[in-house]
């Protein structure tokens, strides 16, 4: 591809750069970014989420989101997730 040189002015992702290098739709199913790997919040998880903000935040001294963390009934969000989806709430 003669035009490759214009792609690489751009700031790319490493998903990206594995396609320029692999070629176009060489990643195989359930690879890429983590966002089409991350599961959505269901109305339950946020209810419950809410609930244990409410629980640990006026906490002294304890960090408010390992606290939610250690007490999040469904296991495999990050905490970074668990920001993300406070922020928005």
């Amino acid at each position: 591809n003669k035009k490759a040189f214009v792609e690489l002015l751009f700031w790319k992702s490493p998903v990206a750069v594995c396609e320029m290098t692999k070629g176009y739709s060489s990643l195989q199913e359930g690879e890429g970014p983590a966002r089409s790997r991350m599961r959505p919040w269901t109305p339950q998880e946020e209810q419950e989420l809410r609930e244990l903000y409410w629980k640990y935040k006026e906490v002294e001294g304890e960090d408010v989101i390992a606290a939610i963390l250690a007490h999040l009934p469904t296991p495999g969000r990050t905490r970074r997730q668990v920001v993300k989806k406070l922020v928005r709430m």
